[in-house]
């Protein structure tokens, strides 16, 4: 395609699948050599193997930060730098808060929120050392800014995504490490499932977002792409939406469609 990221190397968490396998397929077509991460060997090698020469595959639990950092180090030593670190891994769950399991809350925080968190440190720590730049990207939500029902943990984990996202930026920006998120409305994807195969949720979303049309992967994989590369050169610490223009409406009161 463009070519603007030849001469890249880039990281994608959660890429056995679903955003991060999208993110994946663009970084390479723009020329990127990718490492593709995931807790699932099988997903992992399945992903790079469509990609040839251009990616790798890890293994790598995020939630263990003795693995993230082998993870970071694997990148390395395979592709022979990092320059682009896609975080992406995560996962959902919905509860009333007032019966939300502690268990399931902390599940959600430890892989949406604590995980990148050790990533971006571990990532970080590489492209200081490298001292020719970069760009990292973390995979939010609109939920980060759109509260809703049942979804408690997630939509705060995401919000503080968002928060660590413009830290990052703060701290990183002066050794031109740029840090945004990507902020995906209700995609396509297996981690969505369980609202896409409701019609009823589906027609409410479609009734409260301005723009058409459901998204998919590859619509967040292009501003992923665009983020990774020098077209993005002075965007930093920004929560990019996905979505259509969702959030300038309601989210569906999941309530009506799961309770009761």
């Amino acid at each position: 395609m463009s070519g603007r990221l030849d001469g890249k190397v880039a990281l994608v968490t959660g890429g056995g699948s679903g955003i991060g396998r999208a993110c994946v397929a663009r970084l390479v077509a723009d020329g990127a050599r990718v490492a593709v991460a995931d807790v699932r060997t099988e997903a992992a090698e399945e992903v790079a193997a469509t990609h040839g020469d251009a990616a790798i595959a890890l293994t790598a639990d995020v939630t263990d930060e003795e693995q993230v950092a082998a993870m970071v180090g694997q990148v390395v030593d395979g592709l022979g730098r990092l320059d682009v670190a896609v975080n992406n891994a995560g996962v959902g769950g919905f509860a009333p808060l007032v019966d939300h399991p502690l268990e399931l809350w902390r599940t959600i925080h430890t892989l949406c929120l604590e995980a990148v968190f050790t990533c971006v440190k571990h990532e970080g720590r590489v492209l200081v050392d490298q001292d020719d730049g970069g760009s990292i990207i973390n995979i939010a939500s609109m939920n980060a800014t759109q509260p809703a029902q049942g979804m408690s943990a997630y939509c705060s984990a995401k919000a503080g995504v968002a928060m660590l996202t413009e830290v990052a930026a703060m701290e990183l920006g002066p050794h031109r490490i740029r840090v945004n998120a990507v902020a995906p409305g209700l995609i396509e994807t297996p981690l969505a499932a369980g609202l896409h195969q409701n019609e009823a949720i589906l027609a409410d979303v479609q009734e409260n977002q301005p723009y058409p049309g459901l998204g998919q992967p590859d619509d967040v994989a292009a501003v992923v792409a665009f983020l990774a590369s020098d077209d993005a050169r002075l965007v930093n610490g920004d929560l990019v939406g996905v979505d259509g223009g969702a959030t300038t409406g309601r989210y569906p009161r999941l309530f009506d469609h799961f309770a009761g």
